[in-house]
């Protein structure tokens, strides 16, 4: 399939979301969803950096809000971002790929932090492939800390390279192509700053059925996007 998309996006961005409700219209608990969103992740991600050789993919995994979702909820998901953070299993799953935590994710249990520490040391070498992981993560929030940086350095001109040096992806490219699985049409503050010329796209399906022939059928959907930045073709 992946021979006829002569276009392929260099950086795209996941709002994995649905799996709440992927798991009420089955009876199963909200922790179930996301046990099924989490393996579903590792596919998808596996599918763009090796079979679509999609260099940068950002995911938007746990937001500064999600902190006011049921304990139970929250303390499952710390329990599997405490797993997927484990360097051996990091580096396993995505050989080349370099760690990129994006938020604070000091928030979370030391524990967490350590392997989070680990992996991002034991990666930060790797350039074939980048995993930016959205966890404690808000938009305004990480341009409210590249702004309180700027003015810690005492930089008294700003324009939009200063700011971007500044921000959890620095030195990146910006985002290409957006998904936002479930239906719902919105970014709910995801990389604000970087999806500025992104292509956004809407699937209803759930992220834990969000399969490979759906990011193929997505990928097909940005082949067909016209990105002029602005510009006018004569």
């Amino acid at each position: 399939m992946k021979n006829d998309l002569l276009k392929i996006p260099n950086h795209i961005g996941f709002i994995i979301d649905g799996n709440g409700r992927w798991a009420k219209e089955r009876g199963l608990t909200r922790s179930m969803g996301h046990k099924a969103g989490i393996a579903n992740l590792d596919t998808i991600i596996k599918e763009c950096f090796f079979t679509y050789g999609i260099h940068s993919v950002s995911i938007y995994a746990f937001s500064t809000e999600n902190w006011n979702r049921p304990k139970k909820e929250v303390d499952y998901l710390i329990k599997a971002f405490r797993n997927y953070l484990k360097g051996d299993a990091f580096t396993k799953k995505f050989p080349g790929a370099k760690l990129n935590i994006m938020g604070d994710y000091t928030k979370f249990p030391d524990d967490l932090v350590k392997n989070a520490n680990k992996t991002i040391e034991a990666t930060k070498n790797n350039t074939k492939f980048i995993l930016n992981l959205g966890i404690n993560y808000s938009g305004q929030d990480e341009l409210v800390m590249a702004v309180n940086n700027i003015v810690k350095e005492g930089v008294t001109e700003i324009n939009r390279e200063v700011i971007a040096n500044h921000l959890y992806t620095a030195g990146q490219e910006p985002l290409d192509f957006v998904v936002r699985t479930s239906g719902e049409h919105r970014l709910s503050n995801f990389m604000l700053w970087q999806v500025a010329y992104a292509e956004l796209y809407f699937p209803k399906t759930y992220w834990p059925a969000f399969k490979k022939k759906d990011l193929y059928e997505a990928l097909k959907e940005y082949q067909g996007r016209d990105r002029r930045f602005g510009a006018i073709k004569e």
